[in-house]
């Protein structure tokens, strides 16, 4: 609360005194989020909250930036990053990530309501089954097996340390309590994707639960997706399986992005350029296979674009429920001024994951 309070303060000083303003300048801004739920208290009690934003605060969100922006699609914003084309106002693009059906019932109503154009980034073995993805398979089962014993990180790690996963530091993992999304966040920062699947398989042993398909995480059908594709909606790769791309082998990263294409051009009958790096990590062997693999476009969740490759390296801000709230939780019109302006960016890098983003303007994160 007091850190709440102390950067609210902060943020409402620099807002007035028009400073974000001067450092926001012409710079485009591309949102990224994941999960529209109707009723935010509710679905964090068995979510990543971090992926987490209501209808009402994306609302509240969105009016406050299409006030400051003009909203473009990401094809649109493509031509604008190539020099092809100016705009008198600087530029905003709305995108989601990983195909989560909400998007469809919640986030697209309001979306052809408002005029505003999107973009939609999918998992494309995700698409159309019940499968749960990797981080919400892997946050239940953490909760499941730990919650209720585990107080503190340190003690999580020990028991992560008994079953053959690398040692890590407990800060990452909460400060003196339990952050099961930061918890989340570490592993998938550290562990190739066949670890995870080991350790998501240990603890449905050690649990006796696997977590089935639940209704508010089911993704897009293939027909949604279609149906979204075919009114303007962007879409684009967010690879086949959300394996995080640092973490794998080269052929494991070939058959992720240019499996996904391929699947993504076969079903929608259109040319895909566009891609979201999973969790936003990447490397020098990622850029490269993209660059070789037939996208023109590649977008990451930090505040940092690569002179080397600046097309496939775009900036993201992410955003959820919690991101720009006072300490009594309102809505803070400059709170989200100073995120999207970028002075709460110290300290990260260009390669940081989107939970660990998204928590930078977080305050109570509860599970």
């Amino acid at each position: 609360m007091l850190r709440n309070l102390v950067k609210t303060g902060a943020a409402s000083a620099l807002h007035w005194t028009g400073v974000t303003r001067w450092i926001r300048k012409d710079a485009p801004l591309v949102l990224s989020y994941h999960r529209v739920v109707d009723d935010f208290s509710l679905h964090s009690q068995d979510s990543i909250p971090a992926m987490l934003i209501s209808v009402a605060m994306l609302e509240r969100q969105l009016d406050w930036i299409g006030s400051r922006y003009r909203f473009v699609s990401l094809d649109e914003l493509a031509t604008s990053l190539q020099g092809k084309k100016s705009f008198p106002k600087p530029l905003a693009a709305v995108t989601f990530d990983d195909g989560y059906q909400d998007v469809y019932d919640h986030a697209w109503p309001l979306l052809k309501r408002k005029g505003i154009p999107a973009a939609l980034f999918v998992v494309t073995d995700v698409i159309g089954t019940s499968k749960l993805q990797y981080h919400d398979k892997l946050y239940l089962l953490l909760v499941m097996a730990f919650a209720s014993k585990v107080p503190s990180p340190r003690e999580l790690l020990a028991s992560l340390l008994a079953l053959d996963i690398p040692p890590l530091d407990p800060q990452n993992f909460g400060n003196g309590v339990v952050d099961y999304s930061k918890a989340v966040n570490s592993l998938l920062g550290v562990l190739p994707q066949c670890e995870i699947e080991r350790l998501i398989g240990l603890l449905e042993k050690q649990t006796g639960l696997v977590p089935g398909p639940r209704e508010a995480q089911h993704a897009l059908t293939w027909e949604m997706v279609k149906k979204m594709h075919q009114s303007g909606v962007v879409v684009g790769s967010h690879t086949r399986t959300h394996a995080v791309l640092p973490n794998e082998s080269q052929e494991k990263i070939r058959d992720e992005i240019e499996g996904s294409r391929r699947e993504l051009e076969q079903r929608l009958g259109a040319r895909i350029l566009h891609f979201a790096y999973p969790d936003g990590r990447f490397n020098d062997s990622t850029v490269k296979a993209l660059a070789s693999s037939g996208y023109r476009f590649a977008y990451t969740t930090g505040p940092i674009r690569r002179s080397d490759c600046p097309l496939l390296t775009i900036p993201r801000r992410v955003l959820w429920e919690k991101s720009c709230v006072d300490p009594v939780g309102r809505f803070s019109p400059a709170l989200l001024d100073c995120l999207v302006s970028g002075l709460f960016d110290f300290g990260l890098n260009c390669n940081g994951g989107y939970i660990a983003h998204s928590l930078r303007g977080s305050y109570e994160v509860n599970v």
